[in-house]
């Protein structure tokens, strides 16, 4: 399975802008500057918020797996990706995730969904992706 977006850019960095599309047409075009990455910027989306949707959503599909693998099948999981973009000695770098989450799972202890949800943690394919390069920490509860 491949996945596929694309991306427009008009102007230099600071003044132009651009569009982001998803080849699936469920979103997009999303727009794009500079602005959205270093200040509020309403109405325009950015690289790291489009990489924190992914990795909640990857997160969240993770965690429902290694729930349901040992018998607690969640009702549902409500999970906020921060990612921190921020100017470092080697330039703009995106530097953290944080992954928050809260869990309805009937039936299960606090230490067993703590259990599972460090182990999304490490088993998100987005989380793997980022490994090594944007320090990724996890809060989690549960409902």
């Amino acid at each position: 399975m491949e996945s596929r977006a694309s991306a427009t850019w008009q102007g230099d960095l600071l003044g132009g802008s651009g569009t982001a599309t998803l080849d699936s047409g469920v979103a997009g075009p999303l727009p794009v500057s500079w602005p959205s990455r270093t200040e509020a910027s309403a109405g325009m989306t950015s690289p790291e918020e489009l990489i924190a949707a992914a990795h909640a959503a990857c997160y969240s599909m993770a965690l429902s797996h290694e729930l349901a693998s040992n018998g607690h099948t969640p009702t549902q999981l409500d999970t906020q990706a921060t990612a921190t973009f921020e100017q470092v000695e080697a330039g703009w770098r995106m530097t953290t995730m944080h992954l928050s989450v809260t869990g309805q799972v009937p039936g299960i202890s606090d230490e067993a969904f703590q259990e599972a949800a460090l182990g999304a943690k490490d088993g998100c394919p987005v989380s793997n992706a980022l490994a090594g390069n944007v320090a990724i920490s996890l809060d989690a509860k549960l409902a």
